[in-house]
C-alpha cells in the first residue's frame, strides 16, 4: 500500500484489503473488500448472521436504536461464489434520530472524539459521532464474515466471548470446555451462567445511576497453521494488536498471558516442547498465546481486548464549548450501557481479517509454496 493510500486511515490489510465508509447518521454504512480469492461460497445470509449478532436493540443492555442492518452484496459474487474482484457490501441506515444531538452541536463531549475530529478536520459530524461512531463497525463485521468464510476453507475457527464486565470476571476459565452456545444466549455474551447473572446485576445498578461500564473480550483461534507473520514490523501479534486497537473503545490488547508476564519467571513463562506419539511436536503450555517471534506456532491463538465504558451517559457532565467556555450538560439519545456485548463479533471480524491477510501473505514465503501453484 502506498503512503497516499494509508493517509486516509480507512483501509486495512495488504492483500486481503478492506476499506470501510459511512457515518452513523448518513444514508448507509459499507465496506469494499479487495484481494479475496475467487471460488469461495458467499451469500448475503452468510454475512447477515454476523451482522445480526452486533445489531442494536437486542435487549435492555444495548442501545434502543432500531435497525435491521440488512446487508446487500453489490459486487464481487456470481452464482453464489466470489469472483476475485472487489466485493462491495452496503447496509442502509433507517432509524437515525439526528435531533437528539442538536444540543451538542457546539459542545465537545467528554470521552468522545468530538474535540479531536474538529482539531484534525476543522469540521465534524456531531450526529451520533459521525465516522467515530461504533456504527462504523458494521463494515468491519461484514468484511469479517467474508474473511471467516475464507478461513473456514482451512478449518480455522475464530470464537470470541465476554470475559469481564466491570468487576465481574469469569473465574477459573477452562478454554477447552467453554460454553459458546450459552454465550450466544447470554444478554452479555458470557459463556458462564453465574458470571452472567452477576454482570446483569452490576449493569442494572449502572443503569439506575445513569452510568456505564467497561469490560473485556477474549478471542480464541483454533487450527491456525504455523508460519503466519512477517518479521520485523509486520509481526502477526503486532498486526493483531493494531487491528483490535483500531476498534473505537479498545484501550488495551493482550496476547497469551499478556500483562501477567511482568510477574513471571522465564521458567514459568516458557512453553516447553514435547513430542507426540504421532511424531508431531506440541507445547506443554501456551503462555505465548500461539505466537513466537511474531509468527504463529500452531497452538491456539489467544487474544484479549479491554474496552472502556460507553462515554455517553445521562449524568450531567462538564463539556467544552467551541467558544472555549465550559458547560454542564446531559447527553441525550440512545446509547449502550456497555460496549462489549455487541463488540464480540467486531473482535472476531478484525481478528479474521488480519489472519486472512497473513495467510495470503505467507503463500510466498517459501519457493516450495510457489511451486505448488505454478510448478
Amino acid at each position: 500500500m502506498s503512503d497516499s493510500e494509508k493517509m486516509a486511515g480507512s483501509t486495512f490489510g495488504t492483500i486481503f484489503k478492506i476499506s470501510t465508509w459511512g457515518e452513523s447518521h448518513g444514508k448507509g454504512i459499507g465496506v469494499v473488500i479487495d484481494g479475496c480469492p475467487a471460488g469461495i461460497a458467499l451469500t448475503e445470509e452468510d454475512i447477515q448472521k454476523q451482522l445480526d449478532r452486533r445489531r442494536p436493540g437486542q435487549n435492555r443492555y444495548t442501545t434502543a436504536r432500531s435497525e435491521a442492518d440488512q446487508v446487500e452484496i453489490l459486487s464481487g459474487t456470481f452464482e453464489g461464489l466470489t469472483t476475485g474482484t472487489p466485493i462491495s457490501l452496503l447496509v442502509r441506515n433507517q432509524d437515525q434520530r439526528s435531533r437528539d444531538y442538536g444540543s451538542i452541536a457546539e459542545l465537545y463531549r467528554p470521552g468522545h472524539a468530538d474535540y479531536t475530529y474538529d482539531q484534525k478536520y476543522g469540521i465534524r459530524d456531531y450526529r451520533g459521532g459521525g465516522r467515530s461512531s461504533a456504527r462504523e463497525t458494521i463494515g468491519r463485521v461484514a468484511a469479517g464474515a467474508v474473511a471467516q468464510k475464507l478461513l473456514s476453507e482451512l478449518g480455522v475457527t475464530v470464537s470470541a466471548y465476554v470475559s469481564a464486565i466491570g468487576p465481574v470476571t469469569i473465574e477459573n476459565i477452562d478454554r477447552e470446555t467453554l460454553d459458546f452456545a450459552y454465550a450466544e444466549e447470554s444478554p452479555v455474551r458470557m459463556p458462564d451462567r453465574q458470571a452472567t447473572q452477576k454482570a446483569l446485576a452490576w449493569l442494572d445498578a449502572c443503569i439506575r445511576s445513569q452510568d456505564s461500564s467497561g469490560g473485556a473480550i477474549e478471542c480464541i483461534v483454533r487450527h491456525l497453521p504455523a508460519g503466519l507473520g512477517e518479521p520485523c514490523f509486520e509481526k502477526l501479534d503486532a498486526n493483531l494488536a493494531k487491528a483490535l486497537m483500531s476498534i473505537g473503545a479498545v484501550k488495551a490488547v493482550e496476547i497469551g498471558d499478556g500483562a501477567a508476564v511482568q510477574r513471571a519467571k522465564g521458567s514459568e513463562n516458557n512453553d516447553a516442547y514435547l513430542c507426540g506419539a504421532d511424531g508431531i511436536p506440541y507445547k506443554a503450555s501456551n503462555h505465548s498465546g500461539g505466537i513466537l517471534g511474531g509468527i504463529s506456532d500452531g497452538a491456539p491463538l489467544l487474544l484479549r481486548a479491554s474496552f472502556k465504558p460507553t462515554p455517553s451517559i445521562a449524568q450531567p457532565q462538564s463539556m467544552l464549548g467551541k467558544d472555549g467556555s465550559c458547560h454542564v450538560e446531559s447527553i441525550h439519545g440512545r446509547h449502550d450501557p456497555i460496549v462489549v456485548a455487541r463488540a464480540v463479533p467486531v473482535v472476531e471480524a478484525m481478528t479474521a481479517i488480519t489472519l486472512a491477510d497473513h495467510l495470503l501473505l505467507a503463500m510466498t514465503s517459501q519457493i516450495s509454496y510457489v511451486k505448488k501453484i505454478f510448478g
